[in-house]
Order: structure tokens, then C-alpha cells, then sequence
């Protein structure tokens, strides 16, 4: 079935996640005060460092040049150390690159695996290497820990697309009809929202509610992907994810006419005619499943490039081949802003509580869901 309607903005509007202003710095203050402040440690390259790191870097030895590894081993090990001092557990997103992803992180997957760590970490402080939505996310199930991002300008065009009042608007426009808002969404936005969901759930979570229509936002594709799939029908938002819209089903047609026998995968956020062109369409999580499961001789993954270099450290005899897209905000994740974030707890997170109860209810209920 088609999308009935799509309404909203005719583009989204890049607009950057809040900024680091008083109220962070105060919080951060405040983390301090409670944790305290740790000395830096060295980053000198050595012979201790490179043997205390030689079991990571086999990880990625694959994806990453032995000349870069002086670079990144001293970071490494210095943010392991620094880990255990502060309690703290690491959250890497598929898209973050194979130093973070396969020698820093704790906890690894796409955003409805990270929600459902973030559940059940122990820790005192999260740090979360991704976007600024996911940090809401995991400062929305745990209101009482300290949940940093290592650059507050990591932003996502998704979540910067819509805002509570666009939510509440539609709510007036299409009485009675219930919101399913993608994680990729400002706190704000899931406050205002009947429940959440990710790529890898979104028909389950829109058929669970057992009507005839939802309002689907903010990603205009998904959404499409999503009707494509169901009777139920969908009003969707006109937002879309910066990294896969830019694919094309014209440029995976020459990819194929290159070589027939490669495998093409695509996230459902990409626009139609890149899904019709593909073998497969799935969230990170089942892109990844699927090159597990099916080791294809040579791959495509239509997502960030970075999957693809973290897929490859896994799986060194499957190929993997462009197009990819590289996005620009989870590249601002580094190892050492990481670092200086764990040392100096910065840039902490903050959610004004009331919204953060709505919206934990709309995330809960996601993650909660009867399967």
C-alpha cells in the first residue's frame, strides 16, 4: 500500500542538536564535583603500549594500515584504563569507525540494540559514541547516571527535520490517529509520540497498535518502505537521512552491470528506486546478519561506509565494494574526544525531566513490545 499523504517540510532542516550552553556546563561541573577530575594519562607509542594493544589491533587489522595504528593504540589503551576508573561502558553505533567500534566499545549495534544495553548497563557513567539522539535515548532510560557525548555538534538530519510542535501540529491535523516516531528524533519529539521505533522493528511496531492508520515520521523513505509492506496506512513526514538519500537507483544498476554476481543490501532508509534495485533491505543489525549469514564473494552495503569496514575486520574473505556515504556527524566521534570526555566528563547530556518521562513511555514501549 502507497503512503496516503506525506506532509512536512520540503527538506529537512539541518539544524545542529543543542549546543554545550550553561546548562550542560553546569551539569558537567556538577559530574565532576561527583566523580572528580583524572589526571591525562600518556599517549606515548612504545613497545609496552604496542604489546598491551597487539590482541585489538588483530580486531582490525584488516581495515586499518599498521601505520596508523601508532596513532590510535596509545588512545586505545588509555580510554580501556580510563574506562574502569570512572565505571563508565562505551555505546558505538554500527557507523562509528573500527578503532572505536572494535577496540573501545562495550556495546555495539544499531540503534534499538544500543536502547536495549542502555536498559541494563551497570555503570556509572555512559558515553555514548553516536549521534546526539542516541545519548538522549540512553539518558532517557537511565535519568540517573551521567550519559556523555563525546562532541555535543554530533547532530543527525532525521532528528533535526522535525520538532515537538510539527508532532502536535499533525496531532491537530489528523485527530485520533496515533504517532510512531523513529528513534532518529529529538527527545522533545518522542515526548509527543504514541510510541518509538527503529529500522529493524518499525512494521512490527506499526501494525502492534492495531489501526488502520499512523502518522509515520520523520524519515519519508522508511516510511515508504514501511506502507510497501502493510495494509495499514501511513502518513508520513518529508524527512530524510543525508547519507542514504544520495544514493541512486541509476548508480547501483552500473554497479550490477559491473559485475552481475555482486550482492547489494540497502537500508530502508534509502529512497525507493535504491530498494528496488537491491537484493536485500534490512536495519544495520540484518544488513549485518544477512553478509554473516550468506558470505557473498563481493557485497554492497547502501549504508555509511564505516559498517562496511567493521563487517570486513569480522569477515576478511567477504569483499566489499562501493557506493557508500560517509556521515559527517558520526565522524565527529574521535578516539581522543572520547577520551577527553571521559577524563573530563564532557559534553553531558541533559533531558528536562518532564520530557524525558513522556518520552521514556514511547521508548519503553518499543522496547517492551510483544513480539
Amino acid at each position: 500500500m502507497p503512503v496516503v499523504e506525506t506532509v512536512g517540510p520540503s527538506a529537512a532542516r539541518h539544524a545542529a542538536p543543542l549546543s554545550a550552553a550553561s546548562g550542560h556546563a553546569a551539569f558537567s561541573q556538577a559530574a565532576l564535583r561527583k566523580f572528580g577530575t583524572l589526571a591525562a594519562p600518556s599517549l606515548e607509542w612504545n613497545a609496552e603500549v604496542e604489546r598491551d594493544t597487539a590482541h585489538l589491533y588483530e580486531r582490525i587489522k584488516n581495515v586499518v594500515p599498521s601505520v596508523e595504528w601508532p596513532f590510535f593504540a596509545p588512545y586505545v589503551r588509555a580510554i580501556n584504563a580510563v574506562k574502569k576508573q570512572r565505571n563508565a561502558v562505551i555505546l558505538a553505533h554500527n557507523y562509528q569507525t573500527p578503532e572505536i567500534y572494535h577496540c573501545v566499545a562495550d556495546f555495539v549495534g544499531d540503534s534499538l540494540q544500543l536502547a536495549r544495553e542502555a536498559t541494563k548497563v551497570k555503570a556509572d557513567v555512559i558515553v555514548q559514541a553516536g549521534v546526539h539522539f542516541m545519548a538522549e535515548t540512553a539518558k532517557i532510560l537511565n535519568p540517573d547516571k551521567t550519559v556523555l557525548i563525546p562532541d555535543v555538534r554530533a547532530g543527525c538530519s532525521l532528528a533535526s527535520s522535525i520538532t515537538g510542535e510539527d508532532v502536535r501540529l499533525l496531532r491537530e491535523r489528523f485527530p485520533g490517529v496515533p504517532v510512531v516516531s523513529y528513534v532518529n528524533t529529538s527527545a522533545e519529539v518522542k515526548a509527543e509520540s504514541d510510541i518509538t521505533c527503529t529500522s529493524s522493528n518499525a512494521l512490527a511496531v506499526v501494525e502492534s497498535l492495531g489501526v488502520d492508520k499512523v502518522i509515520f515520521v520523520p524519515d519519508q523513505y522508511l516510511a515508504k518502505y514501511v506502507a510497501s509492506q502493510t495494509k495499514v496506512k501511513i502518513i508520513a513526514w518529508k524527512g530524510s537521512c543525508e547519507v542514504h538519500e544520495r544514493f541512486t537507483g541509476d548508480e547501483l544498476a552500473l554497479v550490477r552491470a559491473n559485475d552481475p554476481s555482486v550482492q547489494i543490501i540497502a537500508h530502508p532508509e534509502c529512497p525507493p528506486d535504491v530498494i528496488a534495485a537491491s537484493d536485500f533491505t534490512g536495519s544495520t543489525a540484518h544488513m549485518i546478519d544477512w553478509v554473516r549469514k550468506k558470505k557473498p564473494k563481493r557485497v554492497v552495503l547502501v549504508t555509511e561506509c564505516s559498517m562496511a569496514d567493521n563487517v570486513q575486520a569480522e569477515l576478511p574473505d567477504v569483499e566489499f565494494t562501493r557506493p557508500c556515504n560517509l556521515c559527517p556527524h558520526m565522524k565527529r566521534i574521535t578516539l581522543p574526544k572520547i577520551l577527553d570526555s571521559l577524563l573530563h566528563l564532557k559534553e553531558e547530556v541533559v533531558v528536562d525531566p518532564a520530557i524525558a518521562e513522556k518520552a521514556r513511555r514511547a521508548v519503553e514501549r518499543m522496547i517492551y513490545m510483544r513480539s
